[in-house]
């Protein structure tokens, strides 16, 4: 089950890195149709990057993993709440919520409980 915890923290944080630093000018036009700031999309991406790098570090230092894997997951519910918000298409709510899975996974197995 480790391992496949290590895919996901690798698969999550491959996705976070193309999505916020290869397809940046998507980011740009929805955060714009949320109504959020630049502001709030800039802290948005670095703590996703962040939390990213620190999924990565966790593969050999797991003490950051499970507080990571939690607060990608709080970014990934807030994502959710807004493409409801918006009311997107069913297709755009599919890549936040497989992170979300994702990373309540990688928190679930850090702590034992799978």
């Amino acid at each position: 089950m480790e391992n496949i915890a290590i895919a996901a923290q690798l698969i999550i944080a491959v996705s976070i890195v193309i999505v916020w630093v290869f397809r940046f000018d998507n980011i740009v036009v929805e955060f714009k149709q949320y109504g959020l700031s630049d502001l709030v999309r800039s802290m948005v991406g670095a703590s996703k990057i962040s939390l990213a790098t620190l999924l990565v570090v966790g593969i050999f230092y797991q003490k950051v993993v499970f507080f990571s894997a939690l607060l990608m997951a709080f970014l990934m519910v807030c994502a959710q709440i807004a493409h409801i918000s918006v009311k997107n298409p069913f297709i755009k709510y599919v890549p936040s919520f497989c992170l979300l899975v994702l990373s309540l996974f990688v928190a679930a197995v850090d702590k034992g409980l799978l």
